[in-house]
């Protein structure tokens, strides 16, 4: 099971480059590129919360649950 992050969709949808996310939740582009890309293991919930804001999204709709298959070998 993992949790994937789709930040790069919400960003689409609100038409937000990620400078522009940068510096509405005062984060550096290195680490939302991190999230971005679905590389972070963990994000504080106060970043988490900024991002809600300036996407204007609940953690839902950046965050999905997805069950891995197993491997039956």
């Amino acid at each position: 099971m993992k949790i994937v992050v789709n930040l790069d969709i919400m960003m689409a949808k609100r038409k937000m480059g990620l400078t522009e996310l940068s510096e509405k939740v005062d984060v550096t582009m290195a680490n939302l590129s991190i999230l971005k890309n679905n590389k972070a293991k963990a994000v504080r919930f106060s970043t988490l919360a900024a991002i809600c804001k300036a996407l204007d999204c609940q953690p839902g709709d950046l965050l999905e649950f997805i069950e891995e298959e197993e491997d039956n070998e």
